[in-house]
């Protein structure tokens, strides 16, 4: 059966992003130790490089997505795929602290224009209002990037060492990622026509209007929480459950749940949930986190797979969110420029909670996940203090 132009543009792009997340992201939680001892430096100063790469990123997001308005996502993302191999290549050879953040402010421009919302971008500029089930498409195929990373990251590592697995990321991203990222389709260069109503604000410019500043606000603190949320859990969660009582083999599996518990929200998402507005499935994702922090608060260390399941698929939805949820409110025109913005406090928040929620956890124990569970909640609260926009405003495709 021949798949359709939109099918092929979809798992390209999903297989891309797939290669983009698994070289940079997911790379230090593999890497970091060997890197450190071999440079001389401490772990933490690998994370902190890795988290000045995130800052990096959040400059660089607003123009980027402004770049894709313009210009579509294939020259953006093609030229992504060049800087991820410099960075990498860059990373391998680094000899010192300071070719080692210099080779992660590399990456970080490349992490800036090249990972999910750069995606996303690329998808509402092609689709339009339309958008909405490609976004989800391309997180179910990119949700497996730890999945497919950390096993082939550490096999290269422990067969030839950290610097060629970063060399061999450098060429995958060469010989795989560029490719991919040139099967998707070109843009005309001319201005996107707006496909919702007339009085929805042009976002082309820095300057957010007033008209919209409420929405915008309130839907960067959302991203910024929950962006917090799944990094600190990422870079914490086995120490977390083993701080709430649970046992090393049961920390280990509730890490485990979390990449399937991700792909079976998008699932539902992409079946079910696609039939109601996704302001209604980011409301329900906000709530899961705070939830099963109060079931493991309540029922203690024999609910903690439970926790992990309920973290992992609110988490799942929840990216999905961040690019359907400023489709569904301001349309179409001008919107990688916007979500850019939007993102930035995103990604500053998640580039300072490994070390924040490393700090809360070492004084708190167990207590931490109160912090988390509180910040959660008020995502959440916030979330439906936001009008649901008329349905007339999004077309699911």
């Amino acid at each position: 059966m021949r798949l359709s132009a939109r099918t092929r543009t979809v798992a390209a792009l999903g297989s891309a992003q797939t290669l983009a997340w698994a070289s940079t992201y997911y790379l230090p939680a593999m890497l970091a130790v060997p890197m450190a001892r071999d440079l001389g430096v401490s772990v933490p100063t690998v994370f902190a490089a890795f988290s000045f790469a995130l800052i990096v990123s959040a400059l660089l997001g607003p123009k980027a997505g402004a770049a894709i308005d313009r210009l579509g996502g294939r020259p953006v993302l093609t030229m992504t795929n060049i800087i991820f191999a410099a960075g990498l290549v860059a990373l391998g050879l680094s000899n010192g602290v300071w070719g080692l953040f210099a080779a992660w402010a590399l990456l970080g421009i490349g992490m800036g224009s090249g990972l999910y919302e750069a995606a996303f971008a690329t998808l509402v500029r092609l689709y339009g209002k339309e958008a909405r089930n490609s976004i989800t498409g391309i997180t179910l195929i990119a949700g497996f990037a730890s999945t497919v990373g950390w096993p082939l990251t550490t096999y290269l590592e422990a067969n030839f060492g950290w610097r060629d697995a970063c060399f061999t990321w450098a060429a995958l991203q060469l010989v795989l990622g560029l490719p991919l990222n040139l099967l998707l389709p070109r843009v005309s260069t001319a201005p996107v026509v707006t496909l919702v109503a007339s009085t929805t604000p042009t976002h082309s410019s820095a300057r957010i209007p007033k008209a919209i500043r409420w929405q915008t606000t309130v839907l960067s603190f959302v991203f910024a929480v929950t962006a917090f949320i799944s990094t600190a859990m990422a870079a914490h969660l086995p120490q977390l459950m083993l701080a709430a009582g649970a046992t090393l083999a049961t920390a280990v599996l509730v890490g485990t749940l979390i990449g399937p518990s991700q792909v079976g929200a998008r699932l539902l998402e992409f079946g079910v949930l696609q039939k109601v507005h996704p302001l209604l499935s980011a409301r329900l994702a906000a709530s899961l986190h705070p939830l099963g922090v109060v079931v493991l608060a309540l029922a203690g260390p024999p609910s903690a797979v439970l926790f992990g399941v309920l973290h992992g698929a609110g988490n799942g939805i929840l990216t999905i969110s961040k690019g359907t949820l400023p489709l569904a409110f301001f349309g179409p025109q001008g919107y990688g420029h916007l979500q850019g913005v939007l993102m930035v406090p995103a990604r500053v928040a998640g580039a300072l909670a490994p070390w924040v929620f490393g700090l809360v956890l070492d004084r708190w124990g167990a207590g931490a996940l109160a912090v988390s569970g509180t910040v959660g909640a008020l995502a959440s609260v916030a979330l439906f203090m936001l009008p649901t926009p008329g349905a007339s405003r999004l077309q699911r495709g």
